[in-house]
């Protein structure tokens, strides 16, 4: 499943390219660049099946890492610092991974 299916391709390439530059990531701001804040649960669910690449059922801190070559094959690596930012705002249960339920939390948030 592409994310072209759930959000807009425009709105992907603007999120993209505001964060092109390394160390300037910022979650919460992308999933909102990208429309996914305002996108239904089932929506925001698909986009995690998505980024959850060895389906698991968690995007663990390595799938972190190519976070936004899930919304483009053009997205950049995260960096480790972002990927551990990353992992920090979205990881409530302290278990080092992030369930569906910890990420549709923190996309709403």
């Amino acid at each position: 499943m592409a994310m072209s299916g759930i959000l807009n391709c425009e709105d992907i390439k603007k999120a993209l390219d505001a964060f092109a530059v390394a160390e300037s990531f910022d979650v919460k701001k992308f999933f909102e660049m990208v429309g996914l804040k305002t996108k239904s649960a089932a929506d925001v669910k698909k986009v995690f099946t998505v980024l959850d690449a060895d389906n698991s059922g968690f995007i663990e801190e390595e799938e972190l890492k190519f976070v936004l070559k899930g919304f483009s094959k053009d997205g950049r690596d995260l960096t480790e610092k972002e990927t551990k930012a990353f992992l920090r705002a979205a990881d409530k249960d302290g278990d080092g991974k992030i369930g569906v339920e910890e990420f549709t939390a923190l996309v709403k948030e």
